[in-house]
């Protein structure tokens, strides 16, 4: 997958997507996004690039009744699963399948807008800025998140792949790990005409259980998954058996506990 491809995944593959990526690799990161925005009681916020709403159903509970919130993405498996969970208790939510780069939402129409991993998946990064900035009022505040690198698993993963599938499939599948560093953070946020311009390094200890398994239902929400079920059988167990292998060190009772970092920009608008 290059730079201007979009994270597309079939129905199916979204439901596995909540079940395994939303839960175990996004859903722990997905409060401290929230928190890093000072979300508070009766704001109105809109999360790009939402998934299945992770992180859309963390904030409603934070802005209570009284306030608003709107997740969109690109991807209509994705929309399709977050409007079959349960409501949360707090705000509605709208639920949308727009483009990052074209809203289609009023102007200075939401206090605070979120975005968890998806500005690396962008066409074009500076006009989705743009757009975020766009529909902020005054005073609001936009909080998003990308990775700082591949990451232990990733990596395991990747290895595993061009090993046993090929190279073009381990590429594409480390794709969402290929993100722009801080200093192209902070540029393309202050050139779209943000203030207050920040980033941090968020540190976490992420839990996966038994690798083996967790892999290929990993993989299987992810574009690469019609690569992956085509193999042999044995190439799937060697795939999950690689990746347990790789990272064995950081073995626990039911599978493995790992460091990882993203990057989380916060910015105003004046």
């Amino acid at each position: 997958m290059n730079e201007h491809e979009q994270w597309h995944l079939t129905s199916e593959a979204a439901e596995l997507y909540e079940r395994y990526v939303a839960r175990y690799i996004l859903g722990p990161w997905a409060p401290s996004l929230v928190d890093a925005a000072h979300v508070t009681v009766g704001e109105r916020v809109l999360d790009v690039a939402c998934g299945t709403g992770v992180v859309a159903r963390i904030t409603a509970q934070r802005v209570g009744p009284t306030g608003r919130i709107v997740g969109l993405d690109l991807n209509p498996g994705m929309i399709r699963v977050a409007q079959s969970l349960p409501a949360p208790v707090g705000a509605p939510i709208e639920w949308l399948v727009r483009s990052a780069v074209d809203l289609r939402l009023e102007a200075e129409s939401f206090d605070v807008v979120l975005c968890q991993q998806g500005l690396q998946f962008f066409p074009d990064k500076a006009l989705a800025l743009r757009e975020m900035r766009r529909v902020l009022r005054r005073s609001g505040r936009l909080a998003l998140s990308v990775w700082n690198n591949v990451g232990l698993y990733n990596s395991a993963v990747g290895e595993a792949l061009v090993r046993f599938v090929g190279n073009e499939t381990a590429v594409r599948f480390c794709a969402s790990r290929q993100a722009p560093a801080r200093e192209e953070l902070e540029r393309l946020a202050r050139e779209a005409g943000f203030s207050e311009v920040a980033v941090h390094v968020d540190r976490m200890d992420v839990h996966l259980p038994s690798l083996d398994q967790f892999t290929l239902h990993h993989l299987a929400a992810t574009p690469v998954a019609p690569v992956v079920a085509a193999a042999a059988p044995e190439t799937r167990e060697r795939l999950g058996a690689s990746v347990m292998e790789q990272l064995q060190r950081y073995a626990d009772e039911d599978g493995v506990t790992y460091p990882e970092e993203t990057h989380v920009l916060t910015a105003h608008v004046r």
